[in-house]
């Protein structure tokens, strides 16, 4: 199981991993569904607002917000409507200060069968953990988790074998529209990312013989530092700053092979009215000098 491979990689890290807590739910079955709140017992050993590891799926539906959680030391800040999807063998903490308001569902690995397991992408890690749905998936996934918790909740109508198989039925219901909204979640932020490193692209191809600043362009183009940084690294894997400097350092070698005029000019033209900065700039991204750069090429 993926799990079990994702605990052997970090066995030694000094990070607690808690299972799930059987003896807090309903006849002990491998899941629970309920509110969120200032008086919820996540598990009863577990420090929640320090790093831990889970061996089980914690899915949050946030009813209120901003919330900040760790997940995989990466921080993401849930708003009302947002769905936060912990997998098992992540690390994670919760916020110290920010209160948890909606619902919560833990699933134990193997409540489920393996063809449902697959058929949901349970362990699809790739998938991003903090999901944005429009106001109709976001009903349809409230629908369904509610229905869940009623049967969850309803211990009297059913016999127990029934009754887990009815909870089974219904909570992979809800995780194939859960699953459904990872994937396309995934597919718009891989279309966003391509397109915000386009429009990156060519803003650095016009400007960058007098824009240097990461902050202007993403001021220009109009996204946050942090959305550039994410779409830049996930396209080139270098930061912004990497991507205009390397753009600025090439234009600069093509100029000082090709034509003859003077390192004063060179640097002028890339954007450095100063030589000595443009020698320094030149020196730290090449390791050689301008000067020693075209003596070498002629």
């Amino acid at each position: 199981m993926a799990d079990r491979t994702t605990r052997a990689a970090h066995e030694g890290d000094g990070i607690r991993t808690f299972p799930f807590p059987v003896d807090l739910s309903v006849f002990g079955v491998g899941m629970q569904v309920g509110p969120m709140g200032a008086d919820r017992i996540w598990h009863a050993d577990a420090p929640l607002d320090r790093v831990h590891r889970i061996d089980f799926h914690v899915v949050m539906v946030f009813h209120d917000g901003p919330v900040r959680h760790m997940i995989d030391f990466a921080e993401y800040e849930a708003s009302a409507g947002d769905v936060l999807w912990i997998r098992p063998g992540q690390v994670h903490r919760f916020s110290r200060t920010d209160e948890y308001r909606g619902t919560v569902l833990t699933m134990q690995p193997g409540f489920l069968p393996r063809a449902t397991v697959e058929a949901t992408g349970l362990y699809r890690y790739d998938l991003p953990p903090l999901l944005h749905p429009d106001p109709d998936r976001l009903a349809a996934l409230e629908h369904s988790l509610a229905q869940l918790e009623r049967e969850y909740v309803d211990t009297t109508t059913l016999p127990l074998s029934l009754h887990t198989s009815v909870l089974r039925h219904t909570l992979t219901a809800f995780l194939f529209r859960l699953a459904h909204l990872a994937v396309s979640s995934a597919q718009a932020g891989r279309e966003q990312t391509d397109t915000t490193f386009t429009r990156f692209r060519d803003a650095v191809e016009k400007g960058f013989a007098t824009n240097h600043s990461v902050s202007a362009y993403a001021d220009t183009l109009g996204y946050s530092r942090r959305t550039l940084v994410r779409a830049v690294r996930a396209a080139t894997g270098q930061t912004p700053k990497g991507f205009i400097d390397k753009r600025v350092t090439l234009e600069a070698k093509r100029l000082l092979a090709h034509t003859d005029l003077p390192i004063g000019r060179v640097g002028a033209a890339v954007g450095f009215p100063d030589s000595a900065n443009f020698s320094k700039f030149f020196h730290q991204h090449t390791d050689t000098t301008p000067a020693a750069f075209r003596a070498e090429l002629r």
